[in-house]
């Protein structure tokens, strides 16, 4: 069934009931509304309701200030609408609602700080698109769970009232918040009583990733030796078949304190630790005395220990790959980009947020030192693993994902490897490419929202 944009009129106060909705009659032919007896109006959560009365020559739909207001519109919108004659409903939509950790009332040129460019694409390829689109905080979720206050774009960004939205986008950054209860109640109560979808519903630790991966046999070969690091006999073992080891805080991002150990002569060894003004490096003469300094760590950091790769190189500094893998407008994953990400000068890590810098995937495989024969295939290789990698996730953890941000290296025998897998990847730097044109990962968004809502 195929949903039909509209531009909704909003009527003067006292013109028109709030239980009336004025249509034309080619729109009501079109969708074969009967206008003989009661329907029922749909807007995310906000049921009611209403009479259809029919004019010959309207091209939209007239609606009431009350109603406009009891559903949160503004004026001049244009949304998608559907007759659904098993419920005799007419729904308008799809309303998505986007769950973010903070908003700045006090600027409101730019409410959401570093992401406002990125939401701000993302409502005016709604508004293009016919889909309603509104962003919300945790603090911004009340004691029903029919209702958020939101931030709406139309002439400025606006705070208003809000039904619950048909489909919901997890863009929270923080655990903390995504953990609390009214949160996580919120997701559950929305999912049960309106039939609301949740995307990126849940963080990924880097176990509980490598662990599910793990048990598909078909992915094992894109993973290095990985384990939830417990004790010393694990590091003297991990140690002893690997030259290089490293320790990654399993609920830790853009690069933040991931060590480096690697084995030296003579018995000795030295780390490297991500910090925010560089690398720290440290030798210790045996490995016992190296544990023993990390054990203080140990108290307040759980690590994965993994399995360190000799990645390839660009103008002498290492590089992975950051892929974006979405589900598209047929609910399927789908490979949206691929870049490359180059190690700073002082870094051992490619994090943008660690001084590492961007390079376009095509440019690097081209400058890389692998062998000729191994470069043509690259590129298709990496989206193969990508694709293969974002179903195991689908498969093997219980929770609702639309979007991954998934870390691949390749050796310097050309082969590809899993560094972790984000499900929160970052819009900060994702700065539109101006003009009237709306990035394909915000298409995707859109696309597979609207297969999610049915519109």
């Amino acid at each position: 069934m195929h949903s039909k944009k509209i531009t909704i009129q909003i009527m003067n106060p006292g013109s028109l009931e709030d239980d009336c909705l004025v249509l034309g009659e080619m729109l009501i032919k079109q969708l074969k509304i009967p206008t003989d007896h009661p329907l029922q109006l749909s807007f995310g959560s906000f049921q009611q309701q209403i009479k259809v009365i029919s004019l010959s020559k309207l091209n939209g739909i007239r609606i009431s200030q009350g109603l406009a207001k009891s559903m949160g519109l503004l004026t001049r919108t244009a949304l998608r609408m559907i007759y659904r004659p098993q419920s005799s409903t007419i729904q308008f939509g799809p309303i998505i609602g986007v769950l973010i950790s903070q908003d700045y009332p006090d600027t409101p040129d730019r409410p959401f700080g570093p992401i406002t460019l990125f939401c701000q694409e993302l409502a005016n390829a709604c508004q293009r698109k016919g889909i309603f689109v509104y962003f919300f905080t945790p603090s911004h979720i009340g004691s029903s769970s029919a209702k958020v206050t939101g931030w709406v774009y139309g002439d400025g960004w606006k705070q208003t009232e809000l039904p619950a939205a048909n489909v919901f986008y997890n863009r929270l950054t923080s655990r903390k918040l995504e953990n609390k209860p009214s949160v996580q109640h919120f997701m559950k109560e929305v999912k049960s009583l309106y039939g609301s979808h949740f995307f990126n519903e849940k963080f990924l630790d880097k176990t509980e990733v490598f662990d599910a991966l793990g048990r598909d046999a078909s992915l094992s070969g894109y993973l290095p030796e990985s384990h939830l690091f417990r004790n010393y006999a694990m590091l003297k073992s991990m140690c002893s078949r690997h030259p290089i080891v490293f320790l990654k805080p399993i609920k830790g991002s853009l690069g933040k304190g991931i060590i480096r150990i690697s084995r030296l002569e003579g018995g000795a060894y030295q780390t490297l630790t991500a910090q925010v003004g560089g690398t720290q490096k440290q030798n210790y003469t045996s490995l016992a005395k190296l544990f023993s300094a990390l054990s203080g760590k140990m108290k307040t950091t759980r690590y994965q220990i993994q399995q360190g790769l000799q990645l390839m190189v660009m103008d002498r500094r290492p590089v992975d790959f950051r892929a974006l893998v979405q589900k598209n407008q047929f609910g399927k994953w789908s490979v949206t980009s691929i870049v490359a990400r180059i190690a700073g000068n002082q870094h051992f890590v490619s994090n943008l947020a660690r001084g590492g810098s961007l390079r376009t995937l095509k440019d690097t495989i081209s400058r890389s030192t692998l062998p000729v024969k191994i470069k043509s295939k690259m590129s298709f290789r990496l989206k193969k693993a990508a694709l293969e990698i974002a179903k195991g996730i689908d498969a093997q953890i219980p929770a609702h994902f639309g979007e991954l941000g998934i870390d691949l290296a390749v050796d310097q025998h050309g082969r590809i490897w899993l560094l972790e897998v984000n499900s929160k990847p970052s819009k900060n730097d994702n700065t539109p490419l101006g003009g009237s044109k709306i990035r394909p990962s915000v298409k995707q968004v859109i696309g597979y929202s609207r297969f999610l809502s049915g519109f």
